[in-house]
Formats: C-alpha cells, structure tokens, sequence
C-alpha cells in the first residue's frame, strides 16, 4: 500500500463508521419518537429495548449488503434498510415477544426509511450545493 492510498482508507474507514452511527442514532430516535407518541415515557432503557431488534437487523443487514464500502450511497442505504426493518420485525415479534400490528409495521417502515434514507439525501443535496 503506498503513502497516498492510506488517507483515502482512513477517510472512508472514517465516513463508514459515521455513517453507521448515525443509521444507529435514527433508529434509536424512531423508538424515542414512538415512546413519546404513546406516552410510554423517555426511558432510555425503554428506549434502547423498543429499538434493540431493529438495531441488531440494521447491523446484520449493513454487513450482507457491505455498506461500509459506499456508505453515503442512497441506493445502498435503501438496499440495506428494507431487509434490515423486516429482520427487526421478526426479530421484535419472535425473539422480544413485541406485537407487530400492520400499522406499527407500516409506520415503522416509513419512518425508518424517511430517516436513514433522507439523512443521505441531505447529504447528496449539500455536496452537490457546494460543487454548483
């Protein structure tokens, strides 16, 4: 490996785990969000547990779909996002004994996918912002 490709690694080892953390923290403010919205408190144990089955799914789909190799990449995010809510859901109905009514479902998806979609959607947005 030379000198000039060991920056670029870092850069992108870097913008990968950012882009993971954030993945992680919009989950994790999907299950805050649904806690407020039903008045179940601002628990952050209550919190985490509501969001551990889509955490773990997001995760074990992040790794099949390689996501670290172009994290900021919109079609990617949307690849590794659908599985990763249908793993959760399984994951929530079978192993956390949690109900998965279709409207939680259906608003599960949607604010899941506004969020870890458009969050990249911005970002796309201001990189092309700045090269105009």
């Amino acid at each position: 490996m030379t000198s000039a490709e060991s920056p670029r690694r870092d850069v992108r080892l870097r913008t990968a785990v950012i882009a993971l953390a954030v993945d992680l923290a919009m989950i994790v403010l999907f299950a805050a969000m649904g806690r407020a919205s039903h008045d179940e408190g601002s628990a952050v144990g209550g919190t985490l547990l509501v969001a551990a089955p889509f955490l773990i799914g997001y995760v074990v789909a992040a790794a099949v779909t390689r996501l670290d190799r172009t994290p900021l990449s919109i079609a990617r995010a949307a690849l590794t996002w659908f599985p990763a809510i249908v793993l959760g859901m399984l994951l929530r109905r079978f192993v956390f004994d949690r109900g998965t009514a279709v409207a939680f479902v259906i608003v599960a998806f949607v604010t899941t996918g506004v969020l870890i979609v458009g969050w990249r959607c911005l970002v796309a947005l201001i990189r092309a912002s700045r090269t105009a």
